[in-house]
């Protein structure tokens, strides 16, 4: 949507972000959202500087930062010199978070497109996993499935037992 520039109620703001009610509720009683002001019945309004923070809170939860760590950003507002290089030193932490998980989504990403392309050219040959013609590491996860799965089926979990076990569904 377009950049506000009148204050909103709460139900506008929700449908502008895509917020529910009762998560901008939660933010402003987390300390997570600053500037919302009442009106003289006592409806929340959000002035386009309370949007534009909205905004970025989500970008910030999304990333996955730690409410704790918003709420703390948040506290050093109002924009003074002495706090930038705090508030800097938080974005820059999540950014490096952010890096490494999608340094670690490119790794996962690549183990499924190399799965897909077996799977692919089993399809393309028309063999089985089991087909000696595949070749011996053909299947998904190989012979590691089949060690535990073993020769009666698929396994289960066991949850008669108050460990973790597996056990074959046959």
């Amino acid at each position: 949507m377009g950049a506000v520039t009148t204050a909103l109620g709460i139900r506008e703001v929700s449908e502008h972000t895509g917020l529910s009610i009762d998560t901008l509720r939660w933010y402003e009683r987390e300390g997570l959202i600053p500037l919302v002001g009442r009106t003289p019945t006592g409806r929340r309004s959000y002035p386009p500087a309370a949007m534009r923070f909205i905004r970025l809170v989500q970008a910030l939860r999304r990333t996955g930062m730690p409410v704790a760590d918003v709420r703390h950003f948040v506290q050093l507002g109002g924009g003074r010199l002495e706090h930038h290089s705090t508030r800097m030193a938080l974005l820059e932490a999540q950014r490096g978070s952010i890096e490494r998980q999608v340094d670690q989504l490119h790794e996962d990403l690549a183990v499924l497109t190399a799965k897909i392309d077996q799977y692919r050219d089993l399809i393309t040959r028309g063999l089985d996993c089991e087909d000696e013609a595949a070749g011996r590491d053909a299947c998904p996860g190989g012979d590691d499935v089949r060690a535990l799965v073993g020769p009666g089926g698929p396994a289960t979990p066991d949850r008669g037992r108050g460990r973790a076990s597996l056990r074959s569904t046959s």
